[in-house]
């Protein structure tokens, strides 16, 4: 079987046509690279979701195997991101064993939905989220993690809610309880990771020299894995302290070696009772408490991954099939203890900047998580919380957008109202209800608009003279929610401008439906029991069609201005004429009744 056959089936085989040694070579040094990256982030993301470290790295290598099967980007890498965790939070502190198995079963269902939506094409609907609405989303989303963090950064334990509202009440309430080693370790990693993140801006010269050229790679490489590099050094610097018998900063503490099981996902779990005890929950019990994340979450993931993978791969990125590796990726996660996964942006753009030349790097990026999940996890435990606090916050600082209010305010105002609203409301309610109702408002100036279409109104002169008042919609649609306003404002013209014939503009006017036609036709009924005549100027095929088989009368149509022209002129003859009769016909009448008069007495 050929290359383009096994490519029909397994489309990331296309990767291997032409494959080289030396693009094997930068597919490794990019997946070694971003596992750099990535072993922080996944236990960082891990602890924000209310878990285990190591559920961070479980669902940190299986992405990566799916997507060099199926995946269309080179540069996408797929894993736990800040976003999906503070979702995936919501609903991991119920205790007992529901938290894992809740995020794992949340993992499996958001795979079979992403499924559903790829196999019924219906990765669109991310269209419904305009811009504003998902900057105002993952601004606020960016400013709740990082809120999230403010506990572990300052070395508070316990107490508040997971909102930000509950979260800054705790903060400010136990701030007499922040524990300064703490305190300091995790200000000066914020510092220091936004210092590092800078080397990465230093581009060696063209003309430089191969000692320069690897000084600069040096450089970008430092500031590549600085997540990695302040979790080694602090984590070095509290086992040194442990072994001198102090413990200054709270520990991330026992992190599970080994491989997770592979398993199904958990149809079952158990819950904290209010008495302490352990409450059985089943399937039904675990959906109802995930609830509307059922949903969300994959939408949520689509909207990253597409995002990204349009990013970097432009236009030719099939969304069906981005879809279908992401549902993939999660649904075979779920088997290995996985909690919800999508493309990462800060990932992806280091697997960009090393230079990837396939998704075969994500096999590379797993086999190191593995491999850390194999030897490194007794280290773990000396990593201080601060410094993954920190971790988190210098990645979510940059997630907030603020750059686009500018922009927006000069050039389309009313598009901040619902980036406004979903990021209010998101701080104040929660995230979901703030997307939801960001939407919702996008959706509402929508129909708003196709009800209430602008229209251009003003009185005209052919080029013969003949008076008219032209009608001109703004919009290439004229929907039924709209008809009554349009002929309420053709009434206000004629009232306003008199009885001259009135032209309908429709020579940009391309949708039109049934009602509208009816209501079309009842003006034209309207107006002409005022005696104005109503023309249709340069109506296309489609609103013709939907007028001949929705009323039985016909409207005067006039294919451009000289035909307008014409019948104008035509209808003044045609009144003169009237108005003639109506003249002459009485004298008519009268001098005949005279002549008839004049006979009798005669």
């Amino acid at each position: 079987m050929g290359l383009s056959k096994v490519e029909k089936w397994v489309p990331g085989a296309r990767w291997l046509r032409g494959y080289t040694g030396r693009s094997a070579v930068a597919d490794v040094i990019a997946g070694i690279t971003v596992g750099l990256t990535v072993l922080p982030q996944g236990l960082a993301y891990a602890t924000l979701a209310g878990l285990e470290p190591q559920y961070g790295l479980y669902s940190a290598f299986m992405g990566g195997v799916v997507y060099a099967v199926l995946g269309g980007c080179r540069e996408v890498t797929i894993g736990p991101t800040a976003l999906l965790s503070l979702m995936t939070s919501r609903h991991t502190g119920l205790g007992g064993t529901s938290g894992p198995h809740l995020a794992i079963l949340l993992c499996f269902l958001a795979g079979i939905v992403e499924c559903l939506m790829a196999l019924l094409r219906l990765g669109a609907l991310v269209d419904l989220i305009s811009t504003p609405v998902t900057v105002g989303f993952t601004s606020a989303t960016a400013v709740i993690i990082g809120a999230s963090q403010l506990k572990g950064l300052l070395g508070l334990k316990g107490g508040g809610g997971s909102g930000f509202i509950a979260t800054m009440q705790t903060v400010f309430t136990k701030a007499d309880q922040i524990r300064l080693p703490d305190a300091a370790l995790g200000i000066c990693s914020i510092g220091i990771l936004l210092l590092l993140r800078k080397l990465k801006d230093f581009k060696a010269p063209e003309n430089a020299t191969q000692r320069k050229r690897i000084f600069y790679g040096s450089l970008w490489l430092i500031g590549t894995s600085r997540n990695a590099l302040l979790v080694f050094f602090t984590s070095l610097g509290a086992y040194s302290a442990a072994q001198s018998g102090k413990t200054p900063f709270i520990l991330t503490g026992t992190v599970r070696s080994g491989l997770p099981d592979v398993s199904l996902p958990p149809f079952s779990t158990t819950r904290a009772g209010t008495n302490g005890t352990l409450v059985e929950m089943d399937f039904k019990d675990m959906l109802s408490e995930l609830g509307a994340s059922i949903a969300l979450v994959p939408i949520i993931a689509v909207l990253g991954n597409v995002a990204i993978s349009k990013a970097f791969g432009g236009s030719g990125i099939d969304a069906t099939r981005e879809l279908f590796a992401l549902s993939l990726s999660n649904i075979l996660g779920s088997f290995f203890s996985s909690m919800p996964v999508t493309g990462s942006f800060s990932r992806s753009a280091v697997n960009h900047a090393s230079g990837v030349r396939s998704p075969i790097g994500g096999i590379y990026t797993g086999a190191l998580v593995i491999l850390a999940l194999s030897l490194l996890t007794p280290y773990f435990h000396y990593i201080p919380r601060a410094a993954l606090s920190a971790v988190i916050i210098s990645a979510v600082i940059f997630m907030i957008e603020y750059e686009v209010i500018r922009p927006l305010w000069r050039c389309s105002r009313r598009e901040l109202l619902p980036g406004a609203i979903t990021f209010i409301l998101s701080l104040w309610l929660g995230v979901e209800i703030g997307l939801l109702a960001g939407v919702v408002a996008d959706l509402g100036f929508l129909v708003y608009r196709a009800a209430r279409p602008a229209l251009i109104v003003e009185r005209s002169v052919t080029m013969s003279g003949m008076e008219y008042i032209l009608v001109r919609p703004r919009h290439s649609y004229l929907y039924f929610p709209a008809i009554e306003w349009v002929r309420n404002g053709i009434s206000k013209a004629v009232k306003e401008h008199g009885k001259a014939p009135v032209v309908l503009d429709c020579r940009n006017l391309h949708e039109f439906d049934f009602t509208a036609a009816r209501g079309l036709g009842d003006l034209h009924k309207e107006l002409a029991a005022s005696s104005v005549i109503l023309v249709l100027l340069g109506p296309p095929k489609e609103v013709t069609s939907v007028l001949k088989g929705a009323i039985n009368i016909a409207i005067s149509e006039a294919p451009n201005d000289a035909e307008l022209d014409r019948q104008l002129q035509e209808i003044r003859s045609e009144n003169a004429k009237n108005e003639m009769k109506e003249v002459v016909v009485p004298l008519l009448n009268a001098n005949e009744l005279d002549n008839n008069l004049g006979d009798r007495s005669t």
